[in-house]
């Protein structure tokens, strides 16, 4: 298996980096995956106009009863708004260059950080942990949370969703 990360400081023997990566891979929920993909979609629409669940369903290949689930979660936290009748569907309240892709995670899929020891908003202590500094898994966690916060604050719904799409008439 050709691993993207690469275990260079040799700090975990191989079967438990190859078992970390792993886990790496399968943690984004399909939740947040479609509500991004979802928030997209519609960012790229021309003035702000709502658009309907079922064309943003069609189009990204989710299903209808899902995405509603996650584009009323979206509107509760303030980043949609949605109207109701003809030419109804959701809309952005804020501006696409105004929603970093950490509020959007934190709202569909709970604290960045992968324990809560290291959380900066979610903080836990660890259950089977006696120190915190001692801990090889913490010191590890940090530097997870801590690259994964810098990708994800840099990054605006704007930055995937690209130019918006031309009217046409």
């Amino acid at each position: 298996m050709n691993l993207a990360i690469t275990n260079n400081t040799r700090f975990f023997p191989d079967f438990i980096w190859k078992n970390y990566i792993d886990y790496l891979r399968t943690m984004l929920s399909k939740k947040t995956k479609y509500g991004i993909k979802a928030l997209a979609y519609i960012a790229k629409k021309p003035n702000r106009k709502p658009v309907q669940t079922g064309e943003i369903s069609k189009s990204e290949n989710i299903s209808q009863k899902f995405l509603e689930s996650i584009l009323l979660t979206l509107r509760k936290n303030g980043f949609l708004g949605s109207k109701k009748g003809k030419g109804g569907g959701y809309y952005l309240i804020r501006e696409p260059e105004d929603i970093k892709m950490t509020a959007v995670i934190r709202v569909l899929e709970g604290p960045i950080a992968m324990v809560p020891c290291v959380s900066l908003n979610y903080y836990e202590k660890c259950d089977d942990c006696p120190d915190e500094e001692a801990c090889s898994v913490h010191a590890l966690m940090i530097q997870v949370r801590d690259s994964t916060l810098k990708v994800l604050g840099k990054n605006t719904l704007a930055d995937l969703a690209g130019p918006i799409e031309n009217v046409k008439n």
